[in-house]
């Protein structure tokens, strides 16, 4: 990990939610954790039925790492053998003690959890086995974005609230997420901000509001049109 990134400060509600101290956010719903991750970002993207050999899930937001282990069962679940290709942005990445406790609140996970821990390189940023490619690229995703060369075939958009995080979702960092999709690629988020659907329209997304999870009325998702 780079000298200039440094590890998130958070503190834990009821020993059970990380809540980031810097942006006063919790990591994960505050009802079901994963539950929000298999409406929001999984059934969002319309996954698994669109997973395809080489499937490409970029995120901005790694956090806790939840979205990947959920995307990860999702992948072994639908039968596939060869890696699925996961790379997040990430400013302040969570401690790897840290993580593991956030990983022990989903039992459901247990086997997802304990290989990621076998094989996740937190200096280096980097898990790689026979079933999975991930990469979390440290720093501000405003300047590490432009410079990546790859393409996604799904997005999760996974910051803390905009209206805690703006540097997560403005305009401009809309417009690289377009950049960075594949043809035919989508997006989810569990947010309906209006600005934030708005730039994300203007970066070439088809965007639909739709029903949120638990106390969230809306969320959005979006193809590349």
């Amino acid at each position: 990990m780079s000298d200039q990134n440094e590890y998130a400060d958070l503190e834990w509600r009821d020993g059970k939610i990380p809540v980031a101290i810097r942006f006063d956010d919790p990591y994960f719903s505050l009802d079901n954790g994963m539950a929000e991750t298999d409406y929001v970002f999984l059934a969002g993207n319309h996954l698994p039925a669109r997973f395809r050999e080489g499937f490409h899930v970029a995120e901005l937001g790694f956090g806790s790492g939840l979205n990947l282990l959920c995307a990860w069962k999702a992948w072994l679940d639908a039968g596939y053998k060869t890696p699925l290709k996961f790379t997040s942005f990430e400013a302040f990445p969570m401690a790897p003690k840290e993580m593991t406790h956030a990983h022990s609140m989903w039992p459901e996970l247990v086997d997802q959890a304990a290989a990621f821990g076998e094989i996740w390189d937190a200096e280096a940023g980097r898990a790689a086995c026979d079933t999975l490619d991930a990469t979390v690229i440290y720093g501000d995703a405003r300047e590490t974005l432009p410079a990546w060369k790859g393409a996604a075939d799904a997005w999760f958009l996974d910051g803390f609230s905009p209206a805690k995080n703006p540097e997560l979702w403005g305009a401009e960092l809309m417009d690289q997420v377009g950049r960075h999709t594949a043809q035919g690629g989508t997006f989810a988020t569990y947010t309906a901000a209006g600005h934030v659907r708005t730039s994300l329209t203007a970066a070439g997304f088809i965007v639909e509001r739709i029903a949120g999870f638990g106390r969230k009325r809306h969320m959005t998702r979006g193809v590349l049109s």
